[in-house]
């Protein structure tokens, strides 16, 4: 540990220099946001790309993010370990998946770097690997019951349950476990539905479709530009379809490089996705973005981004570049977002729309830090309309050195009259209502 605080630092000190530099170059401080994102041209960064992250510090007692203008916020529970996403059940009760980057054996000076960095902000360590119920029997916006649902899981991140079955997404697999609503703990072994490759972008968010029927899996890249060959590639970048009744498993869409958090649309019945874009070629280049999923869409990863802008430190597929489709909204660049929920109008207080929520986790490899918040995107017809509105931010401090918390999952609460975010840092989970 020692040598990652003394290695930490010195990263801290050569990415400072080097994003004085860029700034010097005239980086863009536009935020490439909304349907028609000005997006600069990429600046291949090498072998010494921008890393800043801000020291994870938490939360003290009665500090709180700042809730946007007719809302409050509270702590629906605290003293977590790493709390990533959240599901509600059936009938109210709220399981939490603990669980963090492990990280593998470090190959390069940057990786090296990057561990060393991830340490500092807590993002990485010995995970938890289980899933937590929270109740909130007397209704009073406080769970002051929490039970440990299951343990000794594989990085457990998405979750469902249907009928009495409750699903784990585990980095190397969808699992099944036979579940009765209201109970507290789950004691019998599950089975395997599907087998991932884990490492690199390890979360596997679940998201049934509408009628029970299926399952969509969200599974990420290995690497960043898929520099170790694509043969480390297959199967991943994706978003997958599991029929449950089969337990076949298909790719649904690729080219996506990290499609977190997933969502239905009911408007049109589409599914949503929002997606971590590639490092390394400048502070908002290339944006991260919400986007439909189509059934058979190819979404540019890594040959190109944004519609067919290509990636020239890559190995073109031009057949594979000429297919890519564009997102439908950019979220500004390495927001890291990764929350997702379809938020109805009047939810809250203000937000009088149609729209999704999302959590973003924050950036940590660009001049200026971006995201840090949970953020509304309205919709009309179906598609995003309007410019993002803040639904809570604070979460860093002003000068940028310290974080008090990191937006991750997000979803209406059981009154469905508010919001629960999960905050891996602050080890909380916020509950955001009327004022």
């Amino acid at each position: 540990m020692a040598f990652y605080e003394v290695f930490a630092r010195a990263v801290a000190l050569v990415g400072a220099g080097a994003i004085r530099w860029r700034r010097q170059q005239g980086a863009s401080n536009i935020p490439a946001v909304g349907l028609a994102p000005t997006i600069p041209a990429g600046q291949p960064q090498g072998s010494i790309p921008t890393l800043k992250m801000p020291t994870a510090q938490g939360w003290a007692k009665g500090h709180v993010p700042s809730a946007a203008p007719g809302l409050k916020v509270n702590a629906f529970a605290s003293g977590l370990k790493h709390p990533r996403w959240i599901q509600v059940l059936p009938n109210g009760d709220v399981t939490v998946a603990e669980a963090m980057q492990t990280g593998g054996k470090p190959r390069t000076l940057f990786d090296h770097a990057m561990v060393a960095t991830m340490r500092r902000a807590a993002a990485l360590g010995e995970s938890p690997n289980r899933i937590t119920l929270l109740r909130d029997a007397d209704g009073d916006g406080v769970a002051e019951q929490r039970h440990t649902l299951l343990e000794n899981l594989n990085q457990p991140f998405g979750m469902a349950q249907l009928g009495e079955t409750f699903y784990v997404g585990n980095t190397d697999g969808v699992m099944a476990f036979p579940y009765t609503t209201g109970t507290t703990k789950i004691e019998a072994p599950g089975q395997r539905l599907s087998t991932f490759k884990p490492g690199g972008h390890w979360t596997r968010s679940l998201l049934p479709s509408p009628d029970g029927r299926r399952l969509y899996v969200g599974v990420g890249s290995l690497t960043n530009i898929a520099e170790h060959g694509m043969k480390h590639e297959e199967g991943r970048a994706c978003v997958y379809e599991l029929d449950l009744a089969t337990n076949h498993c298909r790719i649904y869409a690729a080219g996506l490089r990290n499609p977190v958090g997933l969502a239905w649309e009911p408007i049109t019945g589409r599914l949503w996705t929002v997606v971590n874009e590639r490092d390394g070629l400048g502070d908002e280049t290339p944006p991260d973005y919400l986007t439909s999923v189509i059934d058979g869409g190819f979404y540019g990863w890594p040959y190109c981004y944004w519609g067919q802008t290509v990636d020239d430190r890559v190995p073109q597929d031009a057949a594979l570049v000429a297919r890519a489709m564009t997102p439908d909204y950019a979220l500004g660049g390495h927001t890291a977002s990764l929350g997702l929920c379809w938020m109805p109008a009047g939810t809250l207080p203000g937000f009088d729309v149609d729209g999704m929520a999302i959590g973003q986790h924050g950036s940590w490899n660009r001049s200026t830090l971006s995201g840090y918040k949970l953020v509304f995107v309205p919709f009309a017809n179906g598609r995003p309309s309007g410019p993002p509105r803040d639904i809570l931010s604070g979460f860093l401090a002003p000068d940028e050195s310290v974080s008090y918390g990191r937006p991750v999952g997000v979803v209406v609460g059981p009154d469905k009259k508010s919001l629960l975010m999960a905050d891996d840092v602050g080890d909380v989970i916020w509950r955001v209502t009327g004022g």
